[in-house]
């Protein structure tokens, strides 16, 4: 008797935090027209059919904690679209479909071991606050893997994460194997569950659904072959904004493939926390730690600039060396005001999550966490914290992913630097400004010559980034 065959597609959906950090309001973007933003046209273009159709209901899915927040103030509906889709799986199969994510997109392995574990925990939490459950998988940006950071997974109780064939060091045939689940042994005796994406079928999708022939010619002449030899799950993991925003249109595709064609191709349609639950690893593997899906140069493409993008990318490692000097500076006072309290700097950061959430007052997070303050000394704590949290969220990947540095994406980057940089002096008044704008001096466009000084005074003119202006 032929052994059964699953199919599984992971779609990442993901917008940064764009605008004013103080306000979190986005401002008018042109490119985006006729909708006002890319949140705007991208929502209507891709979020919306997809949740419409009841896409989210048949695949596996992430979606970044900066745009759940930006949809549940302008969408609710289609907000809570997405939330039902993770309830209806919960009833159906005992287990949701939907993944966590870390907070904000950062290149994990790139980051000390704390900020790692920040950056899990507080996605951790956005999840469970929002779908009402404790994850069981992570997406990791951009895919970056090393030991470290899937030990912090696991130290935070996740079972499961979503790699790349290519990102796979030992003996791997990605038709005869498939997707798995395997392990991945880690320090100290632990391990953890990881699935392989298929980077072929990814890629057709990602790249070239139109030119597939639709969902039916595509699992006639691609996925049934593929099941002759495949193993027995074949997944798939795409950005999510593939299906109608990237390619217009193309969320029929995704609803005619996941609800009709796969199985027609002879696949049972299945989630990646339903595969884990009947199906636990049953071997190892080993990974090439520092890799990403999107860089052939390992992590290069977020840290010193590669050929992954065209032109001059020097200003990718002098803007990582700005912010990796002003935020050792914040990490420095900040520990040094917060121990001299008797509280654990680090762990207050990480529980912070829940007054960013607005799921607790500051004062009386604080009051819980045993630091009973006068008013003043407590604001100056929590303008700490903020300033902690803006300085998380400059790390964010898409500051570094693109080609030069005139283009917006970096701005959002020292915006958020500016801002924590401001809390600080706020709070304890320690004025880093200076050093960080003539870091940025070097930071400088292949394109226009305009260097990141310029463009930090014009952030902080433009976008009146004050915390009184919020």
């Amino acid at each position: 008797m032929a052994r059964k065959k699953y199919f599984c597609l992971h779609a990442h959906f993901y917008q940064p935090a764009r605008g004013n950090p103080i306000t979190g309001e986005i401002g008018p973007e042109p490119l985006a027209a006729p909708f006002r933003n890319w949140n705007e046209r991208i929502t209507d273009e891709c979020y919306r059919p997809n949740a419409e159709l009841g896409n989210l209901n048949v695949i596996s899915f992430n979606f970044g904690e900066t745009l759940l927040a930006w949809m549940e103030q302008h969408h609710p509906d289609v907000y809570e679209m997405i939330l039902d889709a993770d309830r209806r799986n919960q009833a159906e199969h005992g287990v949701g479909n939907a993944l966590a994510m870390p907070m904000h997109h950062t290149i994990l392995p790139l980051a000390r071991r704390r900020d790692k574990r920040t950056q899990v925990a507080w996605g951790k939490a956005a999840f469970e606050a929002r779908f009402g459950r404790a994850p069981e998988g992570i997406w990791l940006p951009e895919m970056a893997v090393d030991l470290e950071t899937l030990s912090v997974l696991h130290e935070q109780g996740f079972k499961f994460t979503i790699v790349s064939g290519g990102q796979v060091a030992s003996r791997y045939d990605p038709e005869r194997d498939g997707a798995g689940p395997f392990w991945v042994a880690l320090p100290g005796d632990a391990r953890i569950a990881v699935f392989v994406r298929h980077e072929k079928l990814s890629t057709d999708l990602a790249f070239g659904i139109e030119h597939l022939g639709g969902a039916g010619h595509w699992a006639r002449h691609v996925l049934t072959p593929h099941r002759k030899k495949a193993g027995p799950l074949t997944m798939a993991a795409v950005d999510g904004e593939t299906f109608g925003h990237h390619h217009q249109g193309e969320h029929h595709f995704l609803r005619w493939l996941m609800t009709h064609e796969a199985a027609g191709a002879g696949y049972e349609v299945t989630s990646l926390a339903r595969y884990l639950q009947a199906h636990p690893p049953t071997r190892d593997i080993k990974l090439k730690e520092r890799t990403a899906w999107s860089c052939f140069h390992g992590l290069a493409r977020w840290a010193t600039g590669c050929a992954c993008t065209e032109g001059y990318s020097g200003w990718k490692g002098a803007l990582r060396r700005a912010l990796d000097r002003l935020a050792c500076e914040i990490d420095h006072t900040y520990a040094g005001h917060i121990g001299a309290l008797g509280v654990d700097p680090w762990t207050l950061r990480d529980g912070y999550i829940g007054v960013v959430l607005r799921r607790e007052r500051g004062a009386d997070y604080l009051a819980r966490m045993g630091l009973n303050l006068d008013a003043a000394a407590q604001q100056h704590v929590l303008d700490m914290l903020a300033a902690q949290y803006h300085a998380q969220v400059m790390y964010s990947s898409c500051g570094f992913f693109f080609e030069d540095f005139a283009r917006p994406e970096p701005s959002y980057a020292i915006a958020n630097a500016a801002c924590a940089a401001d809390l600080m002096q706020r709070a304890t008044g320690m004025d880093l400004t200076g050093g960080f704008r003539a870091d940025l001096a070097v930071v400088v466009s292949g394109k226009n010559g305009a260097n990141g000084m310029q463009a930090y005074d014009e952030i902080v003119t433009e976008r009146a980034l004050s915390p009184e202006a919020g």
